[in-house]
């Protein structure tokens, strides 16, 4: 290793793992635990260029609720004015498909990857992430041979939603790639993504791929018509679920819960693996009717950027000028976080109205510098335990609205904050000095 300096003082850079179109992967080693990383430098410039600084942030913000044992970790976020550096866990048992590149795997082995993949995207998708680009390289296995979907969000960075909800730009393998992707009309992520587990489960099983030919545009048509044939060793369970996965329809292919009630599919389960109850059920997942309550609009990658955690505070790091607005998060209930709203601005002597369901504005009811202060809160659901709320100044001063949220907001609502954005202080504002060259 040559003698550069420690990357933020925290991190003792090393070899090169690869490279992609924004970033380039190296090996790193935390200094004080000796724990090993890998870290993913970005050119700030060339996102700018492309237009995909916001996706990064959704992103960012998004990959702080992507907790989970099959999905390699996003651990920290650092930043020069150059450069962006994601810290991710390092996995490096290599990519399972070294595995596949032997041979096919065993029925059991095969189920017990394919289960692990879908533990991973269902979590995922659970909150508001697809990932889009499932392919070989995303996945990788670590030292005691389990799955890890590497890059969750970040290999294929988000393109904005239009307004028909819908994805619109091509991107993946395109071996692995859903039908309605490669015909660049809209697609739903998340019903992408399970294409791209079907076909990932054929190759485990067939040590080969369901949709090949050497003329691009043959394997197109295949994929299309989701024209393949079953191996003579796929057993009639397995050849049974890859006809649904593999379902050219997008509206017709089998969803995750009804992928998790298959038999072939349950063999095997152990109750710490997979599906666990401290996670939103099945019926929580995007699209699907809740005919109860209503409930806060779901925070989603694609509809709310916000970077309350420790460490990701990249308000500054971008040079945005984000409109003003106070953030935190909530543990308590939708409702008792309205109430205390409600509660805290009346004995203020503000007036309160209901703009929407989860929206109130605040209306100063006293002549400020600048007219009287209106503010609006809102509340978004991350998960069934966790609100977020945002406050942002409607018309006043800025000045009152600052000594509003210090004096007034924050003292009153301080039983039902988890964390206020902002709080604690970024890694990324602290970390000017980094030699630029890496």
């Amino acid at each position: 290793m040559d003698e550069r300096p420690a990357l933020f003082g925290k991190y003792e850079m090393g070899r090169l793992l690869g490279k992609g179109t924004f970033a380039k992967v190296y090996y790193a080693k935390q200094i004080d635990s000796g724990e090993s990383v890998a870290i993913k430098v970005i050119s700030k410039d060339q996102v700018k260029r492309e237009g995909m600084m916001e996706q990064i942030k959704r992103e960012i913000a998004v990959m702080r609720l992507v907790r989970h044992p099959n999905v390699a970790e996003l651990k920290e976020v650092m930043a020069t004015k150059t450069k962006i550096f994601f810290v991710m866990e390092y996995v490096r048992g290599g990519e399972l498909f070294a595995k596949v590149a032997k041979g096919k795997l065993k029925e059991d082995e095969a189920r017990k990857y394919f289960q692990q993949l879908i533990s991973a995207v269902d979590f995922c998708h659970s909150r508001g992430v697809s990932h889009r680009d499932l392919k070989p390289e995303n996945l990788l296995l670590d030292d005691n041979g389990d799955l890890k979907v590497s890059d969750f969000g970040l290999s294929a960075l988000p393109e904005q939603l239009r307004n028909d909800g819908l994805l619109h730009t091509q991107c993946g393998t395109p071996a692995y790639v859903a039908p309605e992707v490669l015909r660049k009309k809209g697609y739903d992520g998340s019903k992408a993504d399970i294409w791209s587990c079907g076909v990932i489960l054929y190759v485990l099983l067939a040590g080969f791929l369901p949709f090949q030919d050497e003329n691009l545009m043959k394997m197109y048509r295949k994929i299309f018509k989701a024209e393949f044939e079953f191996p003579p060793w796929f057993s009639t369970d397995a050849r049974r679920l890859l006809s649904k996965l593999l379902v050219a329809d997008p509206e017709r292919r089998i969803t995750i819960p009804a992928i998790m009630r298959v038999p072939w599919f349950r063999r095997g389960l152990t109750t710490h693996q997979a599906f666990s109850t401290e996670e939103p059920p099945p019926t929580a997942i995007e699209g699907q009717e809740d005919t109860k309550l209503p409930s806060p609009k779901f925070f989603n990658a694609f509809e709310f950027i916000s970077s309350m955690s420790s460490g990701f505070d990249l308000s500054s790091l971008f040079e945005n000028k984000r409109k003003t607005g106070s953030v935190f998060t909530s543990k308590c209930s939708v409702g008792a976080i309205m109430a205390k709203i409600e509660g805290v601005a009346k004995g203020m002597n503000f007036k309160v109205s209901k703009l929407k369901e989860f929206k109130f504005k605040l209306q100063g009811r006293t002549e400020g510098r600048k007219g009287p202060l209106a503010v609006t809160a809102e509340v978004f659901e991350v998960a069934p335990e966790v609100a977020v709320v945002e406050f942002c100044k409607s018309s006043g001063d800025t000045l009152e609205y600052a000594k509003f949220c210090e004096e007034d907001v924050r003292p009153g609502l301080k039983d039902i904050v988890w964390t206020w954005q902002g709080d604690q202080v970024s890694t990324v504002n602290n970390n000017a000095k980094l030699e630029e060259d890496q």
